[in-house]
């Protein structure tokens, strides 16, 4: 298609919601080179010496010009993860050094920085070294005043205070760093698409469940091919790790998805060079601002307050985890023996071997389950939970759209007031990045007249992207089409995200800069999210959202009560996992040295022998699939993941303590006290706020069944 004009160009239009109808990456280049040349003219007009240091003045327009780069770069961004075709990542890498150095000039750019801090010190100086009030901190909302100290904190972070022969360098490894995760997150979609297997003996489809045959018959069909044909999409690969009793097929299948992007496929697709160059950046990066690593750096926005200080809670939580993790693994292998005539078991027999023991133990197995989450009951039911807990309404709502599978809801109040609006991509596709993710269209703010699109009161209302990657309905049955069905992991996956969605939709706040997950502490962000988890283990949310895909039966409770019996099943292994993952992370950012002798996979190693229980071949290479930490904004971080979920699992308590999941005073409380605050004071305070104390790490562990009641 043919770039529209740049009068016409959908980039460009901030009156609603994004063009997806008429977006063409020719639009790309035109759009964000003028925003950019926008920005900068902005910039130098509100640094005039005659221009006051205030929030009206100053700060508030800076903001309206801003955020126009910033939702019409993030429109790019998202269809870059959901549509990478080469056209869209053409467009998307032509542009990201421009948008990468922007934002490193403007992180470093004095002018700006010492408007800001004539805001954040005019309480403590009666003389003001900028044109205006020496009061104006001192009248400024709270929301306003953390935004100017976030400024203030993020300008030193972006090396405002270098040395000016050091600025240029600083900006380089920006823009270096923007490209290098950018081009690792392509080379492992890429190599993920790369690798299909076909399968064309029926005897290797043994225990695979009917659906996963017909996804991979299907699949074969539209390459024009006869038999199975089996990918490294989620949707593909885990039934087959799960259930296939060919344990060729489960071996071949693990190894491709255990080398991806790696030194065994194409040299142009690996990521060993990637991992150690971003390494290296990050570290210089860090020392450049005066740190000695760059997890140092990465801690200072954050809840946690130092390496030493995370390396001990995760630690403690791998010492309470051990010996639940020893028993599950010792069951697993003996089973395996006695069981399946597994004398060693292989890593590619892990889930297969938890999934017979899993059934042998609780008589049900996930598939079965599978069969009562058809997507629109688990929607119905998500929603249901949503209103209930909250006291907002969801409707179906229309919109342009990027594909033909996406949704667009609105949740409003009770008196039909828009609060905020969402699409919904739960497919996986083979341009679509893996994983799950929310992300933000449009933030919620208080807006001028005329200026971007707002409600009667004066309220832009925020715009969220939800996506996912499950299985698509599969093909009609008796002439009648199938609806897609969800595993349990799933429905809980759809939860996490909408709760994130919640975080950024439900928001109170009008400052665009602490609205919703603006300005929340990164390892606070997860407490939403983990949070709506807990509601796909009540009862009563589990009935109303499940209806078997041939007979319509809700989910009976006796299967319900081994699920539940089952909830908790390899748990001790499963948060070992999570603080391999988060100290391999921590320390790789922190006492690893990318320029010395030892390698990544030498560090991750010491990690397995200190706290793995199960450590799989020595050709396999993790990190170069860890996109959380190398192309997700997670570097240093993951162990927020750990850090939330003590928090969001102690949040639940006070619902379980009221006797009510859905106890209205309570949800009330969430609601004002945790989302509808956002960024606007420090999550602790908020946590604070809701449970009238500090967290306390037991509920955490009572819900992961490693302490009784």
């Amino acid at each position: 298609m043919t770039a529209n004009s740049l009068h016409d160009n959908p980039l460009l239009d901030f009156a609603g919601l994004p063009r997806f109808d008429i977006l063409v990456p020719g639009d790309v280049q035109p759009a964000i080179s003028t925003l950019l040349a926008d920005c900068r003219a902005l910039v130098y007009r509100l640094t005039a010496k005659d221009v006051a240091a205030t929030w009206a003045d100053f700060a508030a327009p800076l903001a309206d010009g801003f955020e126009k780069i910033s939702r019409a770069w993030g429109i790019v961004v998202h269809v870059h993860s959901v549509n990478d075709v080469p056209a869209w990542r053409e467009a998307y890498n032509q542009m990201l050094p421009e948008v990468s150095r922007f934002y490193a000039e403007i992180g470093q750019n004095l002018a700006l920085f010492a408007k800001y801090k004539a805001i954040a010190e005019s309480a403590e100086s009666c003389a003001a070294s900028e044109p205006g009030d020496a009061a104006e901190y001192a009248r400024l909302t709270a929301a306003q005043r953390r935004i100017v100290d976030h400024e203030v904190r993020d300008f030193r972070l972006a090396g405002a205070e270098l040395a000016e022969d050091l600025k240029p360098r600083f900006q380089e490894i920006a823009e270096q760093l923007a490209q290098l995760s950018a081009k690792f997150s392509e080379n492992l979609l890429d190599a993920t698409n790369a690798f299909a297997e076909m399968v064309t003996d029926e005897a290797e489809l043994t225990g695979l469940p009917a659906d996963a045959r017909q996804a991979a018959r299907e699949a074969a069909a539209r390459d024009g091919k006869e038999g199975w044909k089996f990918t490294l999409h989620m949707p593909s690969y885990l039934p087959v790790m799960q259930y296939a009793a060919s344990r060729r097929l489960r071996a071949a299948m693990y190894r491709a998805s255990a080398t991806r992007a790696a030194e065994f496929g194409p040299a142009e697709l690996d990521n060993t060079p990637l991992i150690r160059r971003i390494l290296e950046l990050r570290r210089e990066e860090a020392q450049l601002l005066g740190y000695a690593h760059f997890a140092d750096l990465s801690l200072v926005p954050k809840m946690a307050q130092s390496v030493p200080q995370v390396l001990d809670f995760l630690r403690d939580l791998a010492i309470k985890a051990r010996p639940f993790a020893e028993k599950d693994i010792a069951d697993l292998r003996a089973f395996g023996r006695r069981e399946l005539d597994l004398e060693t078991m292989e890593a590619w027999d892990a889930a297969y071997v938890s999934e017979k023991l899993l059934q042998a133990r609780y008589a049900f197995s996930e598939h079965e389950v599978k069969q009562y989450f058809t997507e629109e009951r688990v929607l119905a039911g998500l929603f249901k939970v949503i209103e209930k807990l909250f006291g907002v309404c969801l409707k179906p709502d229309s919109a342009p759209l990027w594909h033909e599978d996406v949704r667009f809801f609105r949740i409003e109040t009770p008196s039909g007031q828009l609060l905020g609006q969402f699409y919904l991509d739960l497919y996986a596709r083979e341009t679509k990045r893996g994983g799950a993710w929310m992300d933000e269209a449009r933030g919620r703010r208080r807006v001028t007249a005329g200026s971007l699109a707002a409600e009667a009161d004066g309220i832009q209302t925020p715009v969220a992207y939800l996506n996912c990657n499950f299985s698509r309905p599969l093909g009609e049955k008796e002439g009648q089409a199938r609806p897609a069905t969800f595993t349990h992991d799933e429905v809980i996956t759809l939860f996490h995200e909408t709760g994130h969605g919640l975080h950024h939709l439900l928001t109170r706040v009008d400052e665009l800069g602490v609205a919703g997950i603006h300005g929340v502490e990164w390892d606070a962000v997860e407490l939403p999210s983990q949070f709506m988890e807990n509601y796909c283990w009540e009862w009563s949310v589990v009935q109303g959202m499940s209806a078997h895909i041939d007979t319509g039966a809700p989910l009976p409770q006796a299967l319900f009560a081994k699920m539940l019996a089952a909830k908790n099943f390899l748990s001790g292994m499963q948060t070992l996992r999570q603080i391999e993952f988060s100290l391999f992370d921590l320390l790789l950012h922190s006492d690893f040295d990318p320029a010395g002798e030892r390698s990544v996979l030498d560090l991750l190693a010491d990690v397995r022998r200190e706290v793995a229980v199960i450590v799989p071949p020595a050709w396999q290479r993790f990190p170069n699939s860890f996109a959380h930490i190398f192309a997700g904004g997670y570097g240093a971080g993951y162990f927020s993941y750990k850090w939330a979920e003590v928090l969001s699992a102690d949040c639940y308590g006070a619902f379980e303590e009221a006797g009510d999941p859905f106890d209205p005073g309570t949800g009330q409380r969430f609601l004002s006290e945790i989302l509808a605050v956002g960024g606007s004071r420090p999550a602790i305070d908020n946590f604070r706020a809701f449970r009238g104390r500090e967290p306390q790490v037991d509920a955490l562990l009572r819900h992961s069944g490693m302490i009784t009641a």
